[in-house]
C-alpha cells in the first residue's frame, strides 16, 4: 500500500498542509499510522477521502454536512446510509441551484430591459413625462404616467 507524508498528500490532492491539519482536527481525516519519528503517514484511502471532501466543498457542502456524512461510516458498513444521505443532499443542493439560476435569469432579463430602455430614449430627463403615452416600454415601466 502506498503511503504519503503530509506534504506529499497535500500536493497530490492540491490542498495546503494547513487544510489537512484542519480537517484532521475536525475528525474528517484520521491518521492511521506514523513513522518512527512521529510523522503522520497517509494512504490512498486518505487521498480518496480528501478528494471527496474537496469535491463536496466545491458543491457548497458545509464542513458540518460533510462531517455528518463521514461520521455515518462508523455505523454504516454497507454504505447505504451515506449513499441515501448524499442523494438527499445532492437533490437539495440541485433544487437550490436551479432556484438561484431562475433568479439570475430574471435579473439578466431585468438588466437587459433597462439597458434597452436607456439606449432607446435620448431624453432621460423627461422620463416619466409626456412621452409615456407612446413609449414602447410603458407596459413594464414602473414610472409611467397614468
Amino acid at each position: 500500500m502506498q503511503t504519503y507524508r503530509i506534504g506529499e498528500l497535500a500536493k497530490k490532492c492540491k490542498v495546503t498542509v494547513r487544510t489537512i491539519r484542519y480537517y484532521e482536527g475536525l475528525g474528517l481525516l484520521k491518521t492511521q499510522s506514523r513513522t518512527d519519528g512521529g510523522q503522520r503517514l497517509y494512504t490512498d484511502e486518505d487521498v480518496v477521502y480528501l478528494n471527496r471532501i474537496a469535491e463536496l466543498k466545491e458543491l457548497d457542502f458545509s464542513l458540518h454536512e460533510i462531517e455528518t456524512i463521514i461520521r455515518m461510516g462508523d455505523e454504516d458498513t454497507t454504505g447505504q446510509k451515506r449513499r441515501n444521505e448524499l442523494l438527499r443532499q445532492y437533490r437539495s443542493k440541485l433544487s437550490e441551484t436551479l432556484s438561484r439560476i431562475s433568479q439570475m435569469e430574471k435579473r439578466v432579463e431585468d438588466l437587459s430591459w433597462h439597458v434597452q430602455q436607456l439606449e432607446a430614449h435620448d431624453d432621460f430627463q423627461q422620463c416619466p413625462g409626456s412621452g409615456c403615452i407612446t413609449c414602447t416600454f410603458k407596459e413594464r415601466c414602473r414610472f409611467k404616467q397614468l
